[in-house]
């Protein structure tokens, strides 16, 4: 099975799995990410226990891509500090700017890291990083 295969049936996978697509009973936050240059629209919901983020969730609509990289990005959150959730988010948008690019260091976005070539189509980079931004929003007064 070769890259573009296996890039194309994870997207697919978390496009249509619909795990973290939901809302949650008592979200602590909720942040909105809109693009307004394709539609794509969601509201991220997080849950914290104490720094911990204990559940995440998303509702809204959107290309396959950023319906994707949303659940990516909350598989990959989930039990994790809002820090180190502060700094995946610099190492996914920093990979598809192509700031990141060592292979080591961007293992820790496991799924995620089938993104990116996404810096390769422009149009596609917003759809890939919106949920992302919007997780930054969520948490960066308290990473500061």
């Amino acid at each position: 099975m070769d890259l573009n295969s296996i890039y194309t049936e994870l997207i697919m996978e978390h496009n249509q799995s619909g795990h973290n697509k939901r809302h949650l009973d008592d979200p602590d936050h909720k942040e909105r990410g809109h693009n307004p240059s394709c539609g794509d629209d969601l509201t991220l919901e997080l849950e914290f226990d104490g720094d911990i983020i204990k559940d995440a969730a998303f509702t809204g609509h959107g290309c396959a891509i950023s319906q994707a990289s949303t659940s990516m990005m909350i598989d990959l959150i989930k039990g994790k500090s809002k820090r180190e959730a502060y700094n995946l988010v610099d190492t996914f948008i920093g990979m598809i700017k192509k700031e990141v690019t060592d292979e080591k260091e961007l293992e820790i976005l496991e799924d995620a890291f089938i993104l990116q070539n996404i810096s390769n189509m422009p149009a596609r980079v917003k759809c890939a990083v919106l949920a992302w931004h919007a997780l930054q929003e969520s948490i960066k007064e308290d990473v500061r």
